[in-house]
C-alpha cells in the first residue's frame, strides 16, 4: 500500500492529513497544540483513534511511545550514528523494526528481519512538499505510519532548536 504524506507547513498543533496513493484522505493527524512534548492522535476519517504518538521526556535519546487501545505497544528510539540516521521500533514479540537512511531527505526504509518491509521516499510523488510510505502487503501500516509521524517531529524539533 502506498500513502502520500505532506510535510507539516504552518500547522497549529501539528495537525495534517495522510492520504492513498490516488489522493483519498485516509487517515487524520490530530498534534496537541500546548502540550509539554510532542503528542499526536493518529485517526480514520471517521474520528476513531488508532495510536496514540506521546514523546518520552527526560530520556538520553530521543524516544517515542506509540499506545493502541490505551496501551502502550510500541517504543521508537532514535540511534547515534555517525552517517545514516536510524532508529529502532520496539514492538511486542521478535518483529522489531528497524529504520535507516536520511530522515532529513524523506529516503529511508524499514526493516524487519533483515528484509525491507517499507519503503519512504520524496521520489513517489512529484510535488515538493510531499513523501510517500510504501508498505508491504501484511505490514503494520499504523505502525510505520506512526513512525513516519515520529521522524517528521524529530525533524520538526531539530529545526525549531
Amino acid at each position: 500500500m502506498r500513502y502520500r504524506l505532506r510535510q507539516k507547513l504552518l500547522a497549529l498543533g501539528d495537525d495534517y492529513t495522510i492520504q492513498d496513493a490516488e489522493g483519498n484522505d485516509v487517515y487524520y493527524v490530530d498534534g496537541k497544540a500546548l502540550s509539554i512534548g510532542d503528542k499526536l492522535s493518529l485517526q480514520d476519517m471517521d474520528g476513531n483513534e488508532l495510536a496514540y504518538i506521546s514523546q518520552k521526556l527526560l530520556s538520553l535519546h530521543k524516544t517515542y511511545r506509540i499506545y493502541r487501545e490505551g496501551e502502550m505497544f510500541a517504543e521508537i528510539k532514535k540511534q547515534w550514528t555517525l552517517f545514516r540516521d536510524k532508529l529502532t521500533v520496539d514492538v511486542p514479540g521478535p518483529n522489531d523494526y528497524e529504520v535507516q537512511g536520511s530522515f532529513l531527505d524523506r529516503e529511508y526504509e524499514f526493516t524487519r528481519g533483515g528484509e525491507t518491509v517499507a519503503q519512504v521516499s520524496r521520489s513517489l510523488f512529484s510535488l515538493r512538499d510531499s513523501y510517500g510510505v510504501d508498505i508491504a502487503p501484511g505490514e503494520d501500516d499504523v505502525t510505520i505510519l506512526a513512525t513516519a509521524i515520529v521522524i517528521d517531529q524529530i525533524l520538526g524539533d531539530q529545526d525549531e532548536g
